[in-house]
């Protein structure tokens, strides 16, 4: 190889290596990030946004959903603000006029709060916790939904699933979750008693036919009595199965997708 042809490859060879480390801070700072929505962009309102996101970002690099409730975040919620690194606003009433009785102070505001990855993985540390780092898996969603006489089955080409196809991405972004939908021709013959009834190695193989991982199963019917939608859930060969009841389908499937973090960052039992 001549001078410059090394040189070339040499130059080549860097350019490669720094997109590939662009692209892994850019990973990670999507990780060690969280957003919560407040009021205004005051002080006061900010130190509650910082115990929200404390909360959210521990969850989310870590995939375990028990944290929130462990007696010790009392205390690292006290001093939330000490964790944060930087943290920006973003007017979710941006190019609205002010009205005459509402001051900018009162406007909601999403607050976005970016951390330190040693900073984050030292308090996890402390709960007995630990980073789920590298590629999360996708999952292919296999839902049966039911409202009174009617029944759908849930997938990528079906309008009558829109609304919960939009709702149930918006549910993997907290998570950096992935997820796909099967295409009708995969589950044109598949009724309710066959999701149920269908074993998870087997719907985990139509997963990886939709080009995903693997499979998540599950049904959400309508309640009148529970004055919402009751969504049952199991992944991974029958051994982990949850259940949601009385709640929006938006809420549904954020109970889906916290569940299946549960399940694949090895934090067991959703």
């Amino acid at each position: 190889m001549t001078g410059p042809s090394r040189l070339m490859a040499a130059t080549i060879c860097l350019i490669a290596l720094c997109l590939m480390s662009g692209a892994a801070l850019a990973a990670t700072e999507a990780l060690y990030q969280s957003q919560t929505i407040v009021t205004g962009t005051g002080e006061v309102n900010r130190k509650i946004g910082f115990r929200d996101c404390l909360d959210k970002v521990l969850v989310r690099v870590s995939g375990d959903q028990r944290l929130p409730g462990k007696p010790e975040m009392a205390a690292l919620r006290d001093k939330a603000g000490d964790f944060v690194e930087s943290f920006r606003y973003h007017d979710r009433l941006e190019g609205i006029p002010v009205h005459d009785e509402q001051g900018t102070h009162d406007r909601p505001h999403d607050l976005t709060c970016l951390y330190k990855p040693a900073v984050i993985d030292k308090v996890l540390a402390q709960l007995g916790s630990k980073p789920w780092l590298g590629e999360r898996p996708t999952v292919a969603v296999f839902l049966m939904a039911e409202q009174g006489t009617r029944h759908f089955a849930l997938s990528a080409d079906d309008e009558r699933g829109e609304a919960m196809r939009e709702s149930f991405i918006n549910a993997t972004g907290p998570l950096l979750m992935r997820i796909a939908f099967p295409p009708g021709s995969m589950i044109s013959g598949m009724d309710e008693k066959a999701l149920h009834t269908t074993d998870m190695a087997t719907l985990d193989e139509l997963a990886r036919k939709a080009g995903a991982d693997q499979a998540l199963a599950g049904s959400i019917v309508w309640s009148d009595k529970d004055l919402g939608w009751i969504a049952d859930w199991r992944l991974a060969d029958e051994t982990y199965r949850w259940q949601v009841r009385g709640v929006s389908f938006d809420e549904a499937f954020r109970v889906a997708m916290r569940g299946a973090a549960q399940v694949l960052s090895g934090n067991g039992q959703p």
